[in-house]
């Protein structure tokens, strides 16, 4: 959307609801090899549903994030995405992508839910088929309101860093579960953050459908806190402890209801979005669902998600798609390996 990076080394930047990752990847023959990786944790309230509302509080944290990476640029790709990031199915004329995406406003203009000079637009194109009308391209429709990615390029920028191009997080999971797993079947990516889940389902790797959740796993925290009357950390220690689906002590019994509760209406939102693409696809069914974020080491998840949805769950080892340099530094993602999954996906965007 904003130019394109052309250094040989790219850095993908996830603002996430507590924690901004960024990631430096190189290009080679051989595959993208990570050479530096850095992590800063954002105040809770900072970033909203994927929007920074505290950019006095983003921009240090930005600044801190450079310092601790030693990255080699300030040229980043930066991801987006929320619920007031529409993503949704078109078919449009055949005609050159360039042509075609500067056609996009007179095309979809009647069907946005917003004026269509307020949002920015893009389209990915899936396939190509003969219409009724003639040759006809099939793909995703992007439309992102302009203030939603405003805010976040303006917390960026005032940071010292350089957007070169702003991408949908749900396309940069993509990418990343592409390094290692199968292309040819149908799969759901659900990437659990700390309040947005982002979900993706894939046919022969091909994203088919994107859905953003307004739920992750600090709802689970907070719905703890605020019913035990505890400290956040101490809510998040033990929402670790009870897990989901498992016998507890006397004492965690309220606490694991909660927990079940808010998770429940997570499971039910995920597997109803795979029963309505099934009933829209059939015979082409999702048939395997991989888990990837923050949230998703939640103990029993994975089981529950697979117990409701009737289908196997794994989950995401993006790492093992990549190279990793010396200068890497990931001890900050021992234990939970698939939070890399989308800042490395947007730098792939760039770098593939």
């Amino acid at each position: 959307m904003k130019g394109r990076a052309v250094a040989s080394t790219v850095i993908g930047l996830d603002l996430g609801t507590t924690r901004a990752r960024a990631v430096e990847i190189q290009k080679g023959r051989g595959g993208p090899t990570v050479v530096r990786y850095a992590e800063a944790p954002l105040p809770l309230g900072a970033v909203q549903d994927g929007e920074v509302t505290e950019p006095e509080n983003v921009v240090p944290a930005l600044r801190e994030l450079w310092t601790r990476g030693k990255f080699s640029s300030r040229d980043v790709v930066l991801g987006v995405g929320n619920q007031r990031v529409l993503v949704r199915s078109l078919d449009l004329p055949w005609m050159p992508m360039k042509q075609l995406r500067s056609s996009l406003p007179f095309q979809v203009q009647d069907t946005l839910p917003v004026a269509v000079e307020d949002a920015l637009l893009d389209f990915y194109p899936t396939a190509a088929f003969q219409g009724q009308t003639g040759k006809t391209v099939q793909g995703l429709l992007v439309a992102a309101t302009r203030d939603t990615v405003a805010a976040n390029v303006a917390a960026v920028e005032s940071a010292g860093l350089h957007p070169r191009l702003v991408d949908l997080n749900a396309f940069a999971l993509l990418r990343a579960h592409l390094l290692t797993h199968q292309t040819v079947r149908t799969v759901a990516l659900v990437d659990i953050g700390a309040r947005i889940t982002n979900l993706v389902i894939a046919r022969d790797g091909l994203p088919q459908m994107v859905r953003t959740l307004a739920s992750g796993g600090q709802h689970v925290t907070d719905a703890i806190a605020s019913e035990g009357r505890l400290p956040v950390p101490e809510a998040e220690n033990i929402k670790r402890q009870v897990g989901v689906g498992f016998a507890v002590a006397e004492g965690f019994r309220g606490a694991a209801e909660v927990v079940s509760h808010v998770t429940q209406q997570l499971v039910e939102a995920v597997r109803n979005t795979l029963v309505y693409y099934a009933s829209q696809n059939p015979g082409n069914g999702v048939e395997l669902i991989v888990l990837t974020g923050g949230g998703s080491y939640l103990n029993g998840l994975g089981q529950y998600l697979s117990s409701a949805s009737r289908l196997p769950v794994t989950l995401g080892d993006v790492l093992a798609g990549v190279q990793v340099g010396r200068s890497a530094r990931l001890e900050a993602l021992q234990g939970v390996e698939s939070t890399f999954a989308v800042p490395l996906g947007l730098a792939l965007g760039v770098a593939a």
